[in-house]
């Protein structure tokens, strides 16, 4: 599972409650741990990181890291024990032994077979299929490898050893076990005068004879392999290379030929791409009339619009590199455009084959779009995005808790505006405080006098206008907010609701980055934010943590970008104006001399 690099998500510290339900999961998981040893594994004041990845081939996984060492790992709602905590509790699972050359083919992501398990005088530990299991070498106990077992026990002795024998998810010098400090294996001997068996036969440990297994391990194997399918005999390999290879050599050859594997992957996925959405603008985007067209302007406007939701169209991850690249081969490859530079350095497409086969029966395909819902890691398209319904609400002080006790509220009541106008103005007509003269005014008694006026105004203000009262009023309460996301309870806090604040900084010399704060207070992932403003703009983004705050991020993004971040932000995700912070930051436009 982690033979090849994986990706991280997030990390943050774990809360107390998690803490405890943790160290309850594994306490069921692993039952034999004693208290010390899970206290000691998951001390309570130490900091420990939840890290949450996906594996190469997109399974979720959540790491339990302590002093950068990841102890455990959930998978589909289970536990599982790295070798760093193997390592000290070597005894945690039940453990099948094998020979040190097969150890750089679990390296590299292949399961266990039968053929080399090295079977101890006092027979196979006592598993049933899909038992948390480890894997051992000969003359140290200390594992290298965790996994589930394929079989049961009894089914082992019953296949005649043959077969898978541990599905193998986790192993020393993997990139889970290079996430740690890297440490390596303790020499842990075994028990003095243990035997082993190899098939049912005794045998004792010698250097010559090992060899001699070994090379029938892979000769078991091969036999093995005649009655596999295609697909096992590539997962089944655990024996069959006994080459004379260090593991630090191993483990740079084989990054180095996944990179380049990756590599070439990525190249063809995004040419693919390019001409798909190459295709797509010519067909549907563009017009006769535009013609000559610059290619800039073709690229921007026409092809970027119609990438697919949930991909990034990126010329330079391509094997063409760049987009005159690309068109001359569109030109001389499939004939259809032709490009000529009708200014010096600058290109345009000055005619397009509209009957070229290739392009009348290219199928669109349905969802495109400039604003396309980006694509979360678990693989579905993220829900529309709906603005928040956000209300201004008062809490009553203490203060004005006297005005409001006729209408038995106390302090701490959330109100709205238009309920506190009706409330002091029932309490005005109740007293009979209006003004005979000027029904515009109210005449001030003491409970109105402690409530509004400031001590210079208690010999002066006998009066005051209807509006002047209810703005006094609202003044003296606490200012609250409610926040109602469509689907979903109201939220309520005190004080003012943060804006989203779009602001420029310096980086380095004479570079301006935009940042963008508080988006997560509206409902907006952040990452999508990134992503549609990047596409708008053509300029890198990226997710940076919040000095000082937990689990918060902002948006940065090269160059004054405050224009655009705006207009997404009212036009697209439609929030109001005055919940955006910093608009007036922008670049002045201004006529070039």
């Amino acid at each position: 599972m982690f033979a090849r690099q994986f990706r991280v998500k997030s990390n943050t510290a774990i809360k107390g409650s998690d803490r405890r339900k943790l160290k309850a999961d594994i306490s069921a998981a692993f039952p034999s741990l004693t208290a010390d040893e899970l206290s000691e594994l998951v001390p309570n004041k130490e900091e420990l990181n939840v890290v949450k990845i996906y594996a190469h081939k997109g399974d979720s996984v959540t790491l339990y890291v302590l002093h950068k060492n990841p102890l455990f790992f959930e998978l589909e709602k289970r536990l599982y024990p790295t070798v760093y905590v193997l390592w000290r509790c070597p005894a945690l699972l039940p453990a099948f032994r094998t020979w040190p050359p097969v150890l750089p083919k679990l390296i590299g992501g292949a399961d266990l077979m039968l053929p080399g398990v090295v079977v101890p005088s006092s027979g196979l530990p006592d598993v049933k299929p899909g038992d948390c299991c480890s894997v051992t070498l000969v003359n140290n106990r200390a594992p290298v490898a965790v996994g589930t077992a394929a079989v049961s026990s009894g089914e082992m002795h019953s296949l005649g050893m043959k077969g898978r024998g541990v599905c193998v998810l986790h192993a020393y010098m993997d990139h889970l076990w290079a996430f740690g400090d890297k440490s390596g294996p303790p020499s842990l001997p075994e028990a003095a005068g243990e035997g082993q068996e190899v098939n049912g036969e005794d045998y004792e440990v010698d250097d010559t004879e090992e060899e001699e297994e070994v090379e029938k391990c892979v000769e078991e194997e091969e036999e093995e392999e005649e009655e596999q399918t295609p697909g096992e005999k590539v997962t089944g390999q655990a024996c069959s290379g006994v080459e004379e290879l260090s593991l630090a050599e191993q483990e740079e050859e084989r990054g180095n030929e996944e990179e380049e594997a990756n590599q070439d992957d990525l190249k063809e996925i995004m040419d693919a791409l390019l001409l798909q959405c190459f295709l797509h603008a010519l067909k549907k985007k563009v017009k006769k009339s535009e013609l000559p067209l610059l290619t800039s302007t073709f690229l921007r406007n026409h092809m970027f619009s119609c990438c697919p939701s949930g991909k990034q169209l990126d010329i330079k991850k391509s094997s063409y590199k760049k987009l005159s690249k690309f068109l001359q081969a569109m030109q001389k490859q499939h004939n259809l455009v032709r490009v000529k530079e009708l200014t010096k350095g600058v290109e345009s497409i000055v005619e397009v084959d509209w009957k070229n086969r290739e392009l009348r029966y290219f199928n669109v395909p349905e969802e495109t779009g400039d604003e396309a819902s980006p694509v979360q890691d678990g693989g579905e398209a993220e829900p529309p995005y709906h603005p928040p319904e956000i209300t201004t609400l008062y809490s009553v002080s203490s203060r004005l808790e006297p005005l409001f006790l006729d209408a038995k509220k106390r302090k701490g009541t959330i109100l709205q505006p238009a309920e506190v106008r009706h409330i002091v103005t029932e309490y005005v007509k109740d007293n009979e405080l209006v003004d005979e003269n000027n029904k515009n005014y109210v005449t001030i008694n003491p409970t109105l006098c402690d409530c509004l006026l400031e001590k210079s105004e208690y010999q002066e203000v006998e009066s005051l206008k209807w509006d002047d009262l209810f703005s006094r009023a609202l003044a003296r309460m606490q200012e609250c907010y409610e926040v109602v996301f469509p689907g979903h309870a109201p939220i309520r806090k005190k004080g003012h609701i943060e804006p989203i604040d779009i602001s420029v900084a310096s980086r380095g010399s004479n570079k301006k980055v935009t940042l963008i704060k508080n988006l997560d207070v509206y409902g907006l992932d952040p990452a999508a934010v990134a992503t549609a403003l990047q596409r708008r703009v053509q300029a890198s983004s990226n997710l940076q943590p919040i000095p000082g705050s937990k689990d918060k991020v902002l948006v940065q993004i090269q160059g004054n970008q405050i224009h655009q971040a705006g207009n997404l932000l009212i036009d697209h995700y439609q929030i109001p104006r005055k919940y955006i912070q910093g608009l007036d930051k922008a670049p002045k436009g201004g006529k070039k001399k």
